[in-house]
């Protein structure tokens, strides 16, 4: 299986959780497509106290997994929304 780019995409997102609105990262984001996953080399800012839950509603909105051998989240979806 192929690994993410090496080179690290220019734009950046910020990431929330879709209930109260918490900011939870700001991630380097490649393509114009839904956010799927999060690869953890991506993120710039990780406002989470634990791994994927928020730290305001404790609301689960991602599972920590290895995608093409890489460590990343998985988002559960309809939990997060990006601007």
């Amino acid at each position: 299986m192929a690994k993410p780019n090496k080179k690290q995409p220019n734009k950046t997102v910020d990431i929330y959780c879709a209930k109260c609105k918490t900011k939870l990262f700001k991630y380097r984001k490649g393509g114009k497509g839904a956010l799927v996953k999060c690869f953890k080399e991506r993120i710039v800012e990780d406002y989470t106290v634990t791994p994927c839950h928020c730290p305001n509603c404790k609301l689960e909105f991602a599972r920590d997994t290895l995608v093409r051998g890489t460590p990343a989240y998985k988002m559960i979806g309809g939990k997060v929304t990006m601007k």
